[in-house]
């Protein structure tokens, strides 16, 4: 998982890059937006509704097509971004900038990758090799961690005198955060400044997290104090709950604390993202009661509460190890009118299981599936693997099959391999041969036969006084050849080859 701290890094890069959405049609007029936005599919191409709409006669704006690309890309789907500014280049809509440029190299390397952004870049004009198109070309090589090519890239571009904003020196910053050279950091952030060029707040924040990914509390700290000392820097959320985050790492949770504390006077009261921090950082320090302040404090403040407010809350309470309010918020959940996230139950189950409440877990999961909702092969494979930890090998059993029937070919879940390793070595040593052959044959819908189901069935009929030999048989027609648990489990018989 991505630790708290990257993921605060990596919100702050989102905000400074996005920080404008595109409009909202008010009027619900047709617009080339409304008709684009919907196809969030990454195979499903949007030229043809752009070709549709000029057929039909409807203006093409410069501007809009900008907001368009924009708003795609702060959503993430590069690939139809990079489809509307190919299409606005071909099509001559205008004269592209360096700027325009620049952001069609960068959808370029998320797209297809540094190497054809390399190739985009030799192929401009001179004059539109700028500062913008060779700092796109180096937040490529950053992204895809390009150590030589970046730092090379960069190096040239000092040679031809751009003057360099903050924002390159933050890549080659985020460069050495990316290969875990955190004792690079600092050396560029004192280049910046020789450079007569001034940190930004995401400057010091990366600079503070390298100080803190080497438990550096004494260069955090300093760190901390000069940017809190610069009259160019706003203080936000963001650096305390960095600063917290590594504080409760290192165990000075008093330290932590008083940053949480900073952070909260700084919140956006009208964004629920520093509030969700908050929450999950105040979880880490085992504090309840600030926990459920804040979520008070989110839902009052904020003018709607998203499914990610409350995953994170729950994610929180469950950490805390309060199920019951955790019951309480799904339940607040559940009547908010908010789209229907298989995520948001799953927590609330996951911490049923951990806590042994495996009965509890599985009620939520037959409430959903009477309230006609959908529930998850992997939900009820969670559930499964609790009751046959705890030895109730009947219940496990039955919540598996709940879990393979409603496996869909080609919807992404497969069964854990651990997971399944232990039931089928649970089955086979406890199980009835009738249970084993049920089960697997219920798994070999999912997955095709293996060493594992094969061994629960030999266990299984071994302890039953059966004879293996058609099961060696078919083992072998399936090219699974005999291993060292092969042989014990053959050897119990009185039989130690085929």
């Amino acid at each position: 998982m991505m630790s708290k701290t990257k993921l605060l890094l990596k919100t702050q890069i989102w905000n400074t890059v996005f920080s404008r959405s595109y409009y909202q049609n008010r009027v619900n007029k047709t617009t080339l937006y409304s008709i684009i936005s919907p196809l969030g599919n990454p195979n499903t191409s949007v030229e043809p509704e752009l070709e549709n709409w000029v057929k039909a006669g409807n203006k093409v704006r410069v501007g809009e097509l900008q907001r368009i690309i924009r708003d795609l890309r702060k959503r993430k789907r590069f690939a139809h971004a990079l489809e509307v500014s190919e299409w606005m280049n071909r099509k001559r809509i205008c004269a592209f900038s360096p700027s325009e440029h620049a952001v069609q190299l960068d959808l370029i390397g998320r797209v297809h990758g540094f190497l054809s952004a390399e190739i985009y870049f030799n192929n401009l004009k001179e004059h539109e090799k700028t500062d913008k198109t060779y700092g796109a070309l180096l937040n490529c090589y950053v992204r895809q961690r390009q150590t030589e090519k970046a730092l090379s890239h960069f190096q040239k571009m000092k040679e031809m005198g751009f003057s360099l904003s903050s924002l390159s020196y933050n890549d080659i910053m985020c460069l050495y955060t990316k290969i875990d050279q955190y004792e690079k950091v600092p050396s560029v952030l004192i280049e910046m400044k020789e450079q007569n060029v001034s940190p930004d707040n995401f400057s010091y924040r990366i600079c503070i997290n390298s100080y803190g990914a080497r438990t550096d509390l004494e260069g955090m700290e300093k760190i901390l104090r000069e940017m809190e000392s610069q009259s160019h820097i706003v203080m936000d959320w963001n650096t305390y709950a960095v600063a917290a985050n590594i504080y409760i790492k290192a165990n000075h949770n008093d330290k932590a604390l008083d940053a949480l504390k900073k952070a909260e006077e700084r919140l956006n009261k009208k964004d629920g993202t520093g509030y969700n921090f908050l929450i999950s950082l105040y979880a880490s320090l085992g504090n309840k009661a600030e926990v459920l302040k804040l979520w008070e404090l989110l839902k009052t403040d904020c003018k709607r509460y998203v499914n990610r407010d409350y995953i994170t809350m729950l994610e929180s309470l469950v950490k805390l190890g309060e199920l019951e309010e955790a019951e309480k918020v799904l339940k607040e959940w559940e009547s908010s009118g908010n789209y229907y996230d298989t995520r948001i139950p799953n927590t609330v189950i996951i911490g049923y299981c951990n806590n042994r409440f495996h009965e509890k877990a599985e009620a939520i999961l037959e409430d959903l599936t009477d309230k006609g909702k959908v529930t998850t092969p992997n939900s009820w494979a969670i559930v499964a693997a609790g009751y046959l930890n705890a030895g109730k090998i009947e219940k496990g059993f039955e919540c598996m099959k709940i879990a393979l029937s409603l496996h869909v070919e080609g919807k992404g879940w497969k069964p854990n391999s651990k997971l399944m390793t232990s039931i089928l070595s649970k089955l086979g040593d406890e199980g009835s041969v009738q249970d084993v052959e049920a089960f697997v044959a219920l798994l070999r819908t999912v997955i095709p036969m293996n060493r594992q189901m094969y061994h629960a069935l030999m266990k299984a009929n071994i302890r039953s006084g059966k004879e293996v030999n058609e099961l060696l048989g078919r083992m072998k027609a399936d090219k699974i050849d005999e291993d060292d648990e092969t042989r014990e489990i053959l050897i119990a018989r009185g039989r130690n080859k085929f």
